[in-house]
């Protein structure tokens, strides 16, 4: 019986980490309020970030071992916790700002590309 135990115990927390929502490995450089889904790392030196008279402009990009799929599932479930509204699986918008999001899937997982500008 106490081998059982600590086994059951392990199984639920298992179980309890696979129900649990995913959460963001952090958030993009040149746009601290746009979470990374788990599993992406950005890919340092890719992308701009600049300011111009009708607002930001960021490109940015990202690269982990998930697919595009569930790279479109965590944002469209992320992103209107964050102000954001979906108008496609790759196109939202926040007050005077559009994101683009490009994933492609590669042999090791997915690319995806971060574009942010004013409307």
């Amino acid at each position: 019986m106490a081998v059982v135990r600590p086994f059951v115990l392990a199984l639920a927390v298992c179980a309890a980490a696979f129900a649990a929502p995913a959460r963001a490995e952090g958030f993009l450089s040149a746009y601290e309020d746009l979470p990374l889904a788990p599993g992406l790392a950005e890919i340092a030196g890719a992308g701009v970030a600049f300011d111009s008279p009708n607002g930001r402009i960021v490109e940015a990009y990202a690269h982990g071992r998930l697919s595009p799929a569930a790279l479109l599932r965590f944002y469209a479930d992320t992103l209107p916790q964050l102000g954001w509204s979906r108008e496609s699986d790759t196109l939202y918008r926040r007050e005077a700002e559009v994101l683009r999001l490009a994933p492609a899937a590669e042999r090791d997982g997915v690319m995806v590309r971060f574009s942010i500008s004013p409307e």
